[in-house]
């Protein structure tokens, strides 16, 4: 869902802290969260979208517009969610949002668009 390179990333490095984390990491988040089939995934990417924009987490929120994106949210939807996320939020954190997820959309317009 988050694409190769973030989960890379996420990896970090090879030391005995991370290798102890990093399984309780997918376990929890990915194992239990995602896998569950109560919502669908462009639903629950919406949620996070919220909460993470609500939190002012503008790196996952990155993270998560991409994921959402792949997972069949729509810019409009993600607009939706943003006006949601400014109202009951606030605005600096729908702005702070909105900064983030133009970006992200125009990158992933500009890779799914066809090679000319």
């Amino acid at each position: 869902m988050l694409g190769d390179a973030y989960v890379d990333a996420a990896v970090g490095p090879d030391d005995p802290l991370t290798r102890a984390f990093q399984p309780f990491m997918v376990s929890y988040c990915w194992g239990e969260i995602w896998t569950d089939d109560t919502l669908p995934l462009a639903t629950r990417s919406m949620l996070v979208i919220a909460m993470t924009g609500a939190l002012g987490r503008l790196e996952e929120l990155e993270i998560h517009t991409r994921g959402a994106l792949r997972n069949g949210v729509s810019p409009d939807e993600l607009l939706a969610v943003l006006k949601q996320l400014t109202v009951y939020c606030g605005v600096p954190a729908g702005v702070g949002a909105m900064k983030v997820m133009r970006r992200i959309i125009a990158e992933f317009e500009q890779d799914a668009a066809p090679a000319a």
